[in-house]
């Protein structure tokens, strides 16, 4: 086997290893220090589902759905796209769910809490944007057939930077939403109690997470070669 297949492989599986971690964590962390999943009747319960839906929805799928293609090398690259798309849709449910459940945990105490007014949301509301043009726009040029292929190639430059693009901005969203939440909501920070402990952990993988996400998609040795079923399809589609 090729030696730069193994570092692959080694390396996407901790990829995967690191981000499952991350979610397990983060479960463990509003369910022992924050009183767990709630729903309206308990805006503060029901503010952790933003936490938890946000990791494993705009960081883990999000992610993989990024490195979808070098993962499944030897899948058809049409099975790729669908897949490609389809974690990014189930990726946005999961986004829209939890941008509701921290809307709800602001406006439904007493008195309200003011909305958008922190870098933390500025920051994710963009990247979330910039994930629903990506979208959007991925999906009209590379699923909806008819596109020309020279539009193709011309996008699919901004379609991958974008795409990375707005995975970063999401992590950086992650941690500096992770740090409020850890500076307003836990008691003597400063000291690093238990919970403390957890938060940072949390935001420590969180930037591994997207380290290796980012070094997997972007290192030249790494890409996906055709394969001849690709060749296949080109040939009777008479574009890709």
């Amino acid at each position: 086997m090729d030696p730069t297949l193994i570092n692959f492989k080694v390396l996407y599986v901790l990829t995967q290893l690191c981000g499952l971690t991350m979610i397990v964590l983060v479960g463990t962390w509003i369910g022992q220090h924050f009183g767990g999943l709630g729903g309206t009747d308990n805006p503060k319960q029901e503010f952790n589902w933003h936490p938890l839906f946000m990791t494993i929805g705009f960081i883990y799928l999000y992610g993989n759905s990024i490195l979808i293609y070098r993962g499944f090398r030897t899948t058809r690259k049409k099975t790729l796209k669908l897949t490609h798309a389809g974690i990014h849709m189930a990726a946005f449910v999961l986004t829209v769910i939890a941008l509701k459940t921290v809307f709800d945990s602001h406006n439904l105490v007493d008195p309200p809490i003011p909305n958008m007014y922190s870098l933390h949301s500025w920051l994710g509301l963009s990247a979330v944007i910039i994930f629903c043009l990506q979208y959007v726009a991925g999906f009209m040029a590379f699923l909806v057939p008819g596109m020309r292929e020279n539009y193709k190639i011309a996008l699919m430059p901004l379609h991958i930077y974008f795409g990375l693009f707005g995975f970063v901005l999401a992590i950086a969203s992650a941690v500096m939403g992770l740090t409020e939440k850890a500076i307003f909501a836990i008691p003597n920070y400063s000291t690093l109690p238990a919970a403390g402990v957890l938060a940072n952990i949390i935001g420590v993988l969180y930037v591994v997470f997207g380290a290796l996400v980012v070094y997997l998609a972007t290192e030249p040795s790494y890409k996906r070669k055709a394969i001849p079923e690709d060749t296949a399809l080109l040939s009777a589609n008479g574009t890709e």
